[in-house]
């Protein structure tokens, strides 16, 4: 059984309200070779601190997808190794993956479901969940009613309600409108902010990862290896009038020279 199922069938969590707590984690000279020989990542270490917001960047294909599935325990590498303290695991993907004969509702509480929480705590907690997204109007509702951003919320909702200790998202906002995904990365930094558990997020967006991120890693093209790791200077509390601050922007170039170093 995989990291990641384990994690979803610790014991129970109290459900009546969300509660986080966050964990630290080292990857450990990760190397991951494919049955086609083709390397993947290369002797990759990377030191997350507990509570962090961590941006991962990097070339089309260049392995930061078979890192996030590593972290989780859902593929394994050839060689090296993740240590990490030990706790619940939220994987949001990067399409939401919603179940189209179950509501809202009922799609948030599937994990709690699955791991034996009774029906009224997995509803309660699943509705607990769904207001912190904004969707708490949305509840009876069912996937094909709902907007690509409303199904990523669903989405993000579902990965909460575990109150999970580590949050992994693989460009959970990339299919979306430019203005959608701006208001969604405010949600996201917002939830982030109240909960406080840690957050290794994949995106292709240097203005996503700069806005969203305390720290950005960028990737080379595969296999692998760390071409920049710059921590993020900016108020912790970021609203949208950020994007036009200088020091934002000096701050994306940054990651973008980075990218084009790594041959993006």
């Amino acid at each position: 059984m995989s990291d990641f199922l384990r994690s979803l069938r610790g014991d129970t969590p109290r459900l009546c309200s969300l509660s986080f707590i966050a964990t630290s984690m080292r990857v450990q000279r990760l190397h991951k070779v494919f049955d086609s020989d083709v390397i993947a990542i290369e002797d990759l270490t990377i030191e997350i601190r507990s509570g962090e917001f961590l941006a991962v960047l990097g070339p089309s294909g260049c392995g930061k997808s078979t890192l996030l599935r590593i972290i989780a325990g859902l593929d394994q590498p050839t060689s090296g190794s993740v240590e990490k303290d030990e706790g619940k695991i939220a994987y949001v993907f990067q399409d939401a993956h919603l179940l189209p004969w179950r509501t809202v509702l009922r799609n948030v509480a599937l994990p709690l479901e699955l791991m034996g929480a009774s029906r009224a705590e997995r509803l309660d907690a699943a509705a607990d969940a769904l207001r912190q997204v904004g969707l708490g109007d949305a509840m009876s509702r069912y996937p094909a009613q709902l907007s690509g951003g409303m199904k990523m919320r669903v989405s993000l909702a579902r990965a909460l309600v575990t109150q999970p200790k580590l949050l992994l998202l693989d460009e959970p906002f990339a299919a979306l409108d430019e203005i959608t995904r701006q208001k969604l990365d405010e949600q996201l930094r917002e939830l982030w902010l109240r909960h406080r558990m840690t957050v290794v997020f994949v995106t292709h967006s240097t203005g996503e990862a700069t806005f969203l991120a305390d720290r950005a890693v960028v990737l080379s093209r595969r296999p692998a290896r760390i071409v920049e790791d710059l921590g993020i200077e900016l108020p912790a509390n970021r609203e949208a009038t950020l994007r036009s601050d200088p020091k934002f922007a000096a701050i994306t170039r940054r990651i973008y020279s980075a990218l084009e170093r790594g041959g993006a």
